[in-house]
């Protein structure tokens, strides 16, 4: 044995003077091992070269578990070590090395900048609904930075979805649509959180999520969740960024009462009559037309966030892609709204 450890010794001295890295040196130590095992392997007992090289095979079967054990502890001690450099943690306000390139655009802009940025990664900004609107919005506010993204859907991807809800994929058909957005989102930007709620928006559980976001995006595509998001809104003082589309057409306001804007139902006092305005499945829609309009809103959200510009209080732009026509209305509150006026 001390024969071995003696030529071992040896072959790991005039590596090191030969300037060899340590990985050869330890490659050699580990092929005289097994050719000392297969010494004992092979030869009969009581061999001169086996009884020289230890006389028991156990023995350095033993040796060589050993340094397998610290070899492997090394190499695991190793990678985590390079995945801590390669992903560092950015503390809380600040942000790491790789997120100043993803977001060096926005700061190149003068309405936007550092400060700006820092606004929209400590943002928290709940978007109702997962379809049309809502997946071009989720992406671009993934896209754009926003800190805290929660997305409220109680639905799952279908088929028919895929023709304009670009947030999903055909393989995650039959998947909830909030889980198939956060996959979509963290893809996207793992340096943001995303907080997927499968539920329909209600009257019992408004109030206590809305209370956890700064700006609500409405998406929905029906008028009862509508109103709702608009009365909770408006009783939180939280701004709202609603928008609505059917066939060619989309429109799209800031609702925020508690800044001198009007609510949803200064605009609109009621819902219309059941199958007097059809749905998308009813009459259908021009694929792109929700991305224009999701992407609006996204657009009006980081600039309510960031200070950039002048939002839609008070105004609503209506948008006909079949024309390729875009107006912008004048919008005034209701002194006998039932939603904001008292």
């Amino acid at each position: 044995m001390i024969l071995v450890l003696a030529l071992a010794a040896g072959l790991y001295g005039i590596g090191a003077a030969m300037g060899a890295p340590s990985r050869a040196r330890w490659t050699m130590i580990g092929v005289l091992l097994a050719a000392v095992v297969l010494v004992q392997l092979v030869l009969p007992g009581g061999h001169p070269l086996r009884a020289a090289t230890g006389g028991d095979v156990r023995l350095w079967l033993l040796v060589l578990a050993a340094g397998l054990l610290v070899w492997g502890y090394r190499a695991l001690l190793a990678a985590a070590r390079r995945r801590a450099r390669v992903a560092p943690v950015a503390t809380p306000g600040t942000f790491s090395e790789t997120e100043l390139g993803r977001y060096a655009r926005h700061m190149m802009l003068r309405e936007i900048g550092g400060q700006g940025q820092k606004k929209l990664k400590s943002a928290k900004v709940l978007v109702i609904g997962a379809g049309g609107l809502g997946s071009p919005a989720l992406m671009y506010l993934a896209a754009s930075g926003v800190g805290t993204i929660g997305v409220i859907d109680d639905d799952v991807v279908e088929g028919s979805n895929l023709q304009r809800q670009i947030i999903h994929t055909d393989d995650r058909i039959g998947q909830d649509k909030v889980q198939s957005a956060a996959l979509a989102m963290t893809a996207l930007n793992p340096f943001i959180t995303v907080r997927p709620c499968k539920q329909r928006l209600t009257a019992e559980n408004a109030a206590a999520l809305f209370a956890e976001y700064d700006l609500i995006l409405d998406g929905c595509d029906n008028f009862a969740t509508r109103y709702l998001a608009n009365a909770e809104a408006a009783r939180a003082g939280t701004p709202l960024i609603s928008a609505a589309i059917t066939q060619w057409e989309g429109q799209i306001s800031l609702y925020d009462p508690a800044r001198g804007a009007p609510c949803y139902q200064c605009i609109f006092p009621q819902a219309p009559a059941a199958g007097l305005v059809p749905t998308c499945a009813e009459a259908g829609v021009v694929s792109p037309l929700p991305g224009v309009m999701g992407a609006m809103m996204a657009l009006e959200a980081i600039k309510e966030i960031s200070g950039a510009g002048e939002g839609l209080r008070g105004r609503m732009i209506i948008y006909d892609a079949l024309y390729g026509e875009t107006r912008v209305m004048r919008l005034a509150r209701r002194d006998d709204c039932p939603v904001c006026s008292g």
